[in-house]
């Protein structure tokens, strides 16, 4: 009788500890989150990685550009590269290639004598703060471009308004007075300010050449 209770006793200290062991590893799961930090893990590795993109108005580093030489208008006698795929229009002596923010403007016209930063503050100013949106801070200068030196107009105003969306966009411009034998060409770069196109603008405008 005393053997068969040992006997009991042990089985019951047996099974007593196989249920804390288990109830001590099932909360062991439970606490490290095991199986469900894995699924998380597994999913992570799963999803892309963001995409990357540029600013808005940002024109890409790979862009290709290709030569533009007029073929009617008053004046012919140039060329030069702009970005490759951009809408083109046409209207009289004025040409745009845009790009969704982004325009480039070529304006042909006879002029009597060479622009001068003097010229441009006097005329040009007054002219563009009448026309555009919001004009402000115009700061002539001369620089230098593969053509020679050119006068270098820069400001801001805001966009046309979006026919669309309508949605204005504050631009800035570049607007470079080129000028040879009587004829006078205008090239004007514009997108939003904060865009960084300082490089594309500088391929485009250092690209004009008289022919």
């Amino acid at each position: 009788m005393a053997a068969r209770t040992r006997t009991y006793a042990v089985v019951g200290l047996t099974l007593a500890a196989a249920v804390t062991a288990g109830c001590s590893g099932s909360g062991s799961h439970a606490d490290s989150g095991g199986p469900a930090s894995g699924s998380a893990t597994v999913s992570g590795r799963n999803q892309p990685a963001p995409t990357e993109s540029n600013p808005p108005g940002d024109i890409p580093d790979n862009q290709v550009y290709v030569a533009y030489r007029p073929t009617g208008g008053s004046y012919t006698g140039f060329t030069l590269k702009v970005p490759e795929g951009w809408a083109r229009t046409s209207q009289g002596d004025t040409t745009a290639f845009t790009d969704k923010l982004n325009t480039v403007k070529i304006t042909a016209a006879s002029a009597s004598g060479a622009p001068t930063s003097g010229s441009v503050t006097e005329a040009i100013v007054p002219q563009l703060r009448s026309q555009v949106q919001k004009f402000s801070s115009p700061k002539v200068s001369e620089v230098t471009r593969h053509a020679g030196r050119v006068v270098l107009l820069t400001y801001q105003g805001d966009s046309a308004k979006d026919p669309v969306t309508g949605k204005v966009v504050r631009d800035a411009f570049e607007r470079y007075a080129f000028y040879r034998a009587g004829h006078e060409v205008d090239l004007t770069l514009s997108g939003p300010v904060k865009a960084d196109n300082v490089d594309p603008w500088r391929i485009v405008s250092d690209s004009f050449t008289w022919r």
